[in-house]
């Protein structure tokens, strides 16, 4: 059995606790851009959680984003604006609103590796 730190609320309660969500792909939320992004909360003093989902496109491929949780709608717009993610809602974007279900994307996958000031590490590229 799966036990989950006290520390940390189950998926379902971040989702309705935290309904404001922002996506950036995962591995663009490495290296000095981790540091970029706990920077710019801490700063204007904004609380998140994260929390990771599977972009699942109509070609098959996935990808693992992240997702950063706010209770707030301005401190997610914040967000949105400074490092020009994409707006998650987890009713409409996960399979049948479950918490745990995969965000099925449209369109043709076209791999991210700039967003606003933050970049994919050369390490990470290929």
């Amino acid at each position: 059995m799966v036990t989950r730190s006290r520390g940390i609320p189950a998926p379902t309660i971040i989702d309705r606790e935290m309904p404001h969500q922002v996506a950036l792909p995962d591995d663009i939320c490495t290296d000095r851009n981790y540091t970029l992004i706990r920077r710019f909360l801490e700063e204007r003093r904004l609380s998140c959680r994260t929390r990771a989902v599977i972009a699942v496109w109509e070609d098959g491929t996935q990808e693992q984003w992240r997702l950063h949780c706010f209770a707030d709608r301005a401190a997610a717009a914040a967000f949105l604006d400074h490092f020009g993610a994409i707006m998650f809602d987890p009713k409409r974007d996960r399979e049948h609103g479950r918490a745990r279900g995969v965000w099925r994307r449209q369109g043709a996958y076209e791999r991210i590796l700039e967003l606003g000031p933050l970049s994919v590490p050369e390490a990470l590229r290929n």
